[in-house]
């Protein structure tokens, strides 16, 4: 039995789907019963925890040969991450508990960064986790390629893709979310002692200029991508409702200045393309 948390997202959605076409068996671990419903309707198990709840979290985990772990997100943190903490906790109390056969935890490129930013709550994770007497893998992904959704609607309506990334054609680590569902179909699959981590990336490093040729090439119209300057940052964000963007902002401070980043040599390669994401982001829109 494979036990997944984060179900209703892109990963975990892609994830528990290739786990049943393999015909294995698979326990959605979502917040409500109605969320759960179309995963029981596929021949899930279904079992119902919230990620702060250890005691609903063992109860889901209880029996299960591998468990994947997704965090949810929080892109507006508290100043200590206090969200995460108590998600992180009750995850770890849960599986101590339940002690399932293996755990694939979803990291990121950013998890152990040496500067504090948005993504060192996952490094949080790998280190309370690191800890339990079980086989963990964490899986660290690149900046997902799917994050370009956001700025779909704007290239098409107006020919503009507004960049916090940059320079704008210095190449960083991406990857499309299929490739991390795939590769933790993988390795949920396979049989390890102790921890282990996986760098994963697409197949290349992509620049702001690739994503805006690849959107004008899905549009069928010219795309200019524009760096957002770094003294709007704030602001902007703030206007967007978030009320402590600093930790998003050293975020992306740390693939600009490049103290986020992968070794290109010992990372884990993906093979679907940006033309491949963008064509579906743009069918999706519209």
């Amino acid at each position: 039995m494979f036990a997944i948390t984060g179900i209703t997202g892109q990963v975990g959605s892609q994830l528990a789907g290739r786990l049943l076409e393999a015909g294995m068996p698979v326990r959605a671990v979502v917040r409500n019963a109605a969320k759960g419903e179309a995963w029981r309707a596929r021949g899930c198990e279904v079992a119902l925890a919230e990620m702060h709840d250890a005691v609903a979290l063992t109860e889901a985990f209880c029996g299960a040969t591998a468990v994947f772990v997704l965090l949810p997100p929080v892109f507006d943190p508290s100043p200590h991450f206090d969200e995460t903490r108590r998600h992180i906790a009750a995850l770890a109390e849960a599986l101590s508990a339940a002690r399932p056969g293996r755990v694939v935890a979803l990291s990121t490129i950013g998890a152990r960064a040496a500067e504090p930013n948005l993504l060192s709550k996952l490094g949080g994770m790998e280190e309370v986790l690191g800890r339990l007497n079980l086989p963990v893998t964490f899986l660290r992904a690149a900046w997902f390629i799917e994050n370009l959704a956001w700025d779909v609607a704007l290239a098409r309506d107006t020919g503009r893709m507004a960049s916090f990334l940059q320079p704008l054609d210095r190449p960083v680590a991406m990857v499309a979310t299929t490739d991390v569902a795939e590769t933790a179909a993988e390795l949920l699959q396979q049989s390890w002692e102790g921890q282990r981590i996986v760098d994963l990336e697409g197949p290349r490093r992509l620049a702001p200029l690739d994503l805006a040729a690849a959107l004008a090439q899905a549009l069928g119209r010219e795309v200019r991508a524009e760096a957002v300057p770094r003294s709007n940052w704030e602001a902007r964000f703030r206007r967007d409702g978030m009320r402590n963007p600093g930790p998003r902002m050293r975020m992306l401070d740390g693939f600009n200045e490049g103290w986020i980043a992968f070794d290109a040599a010992t990372s884990r390669k993906g093979c679907t393309t940006l033309e491949q994401v963008v064509h579906k982001l743009v069918g999706a829109v519209g």
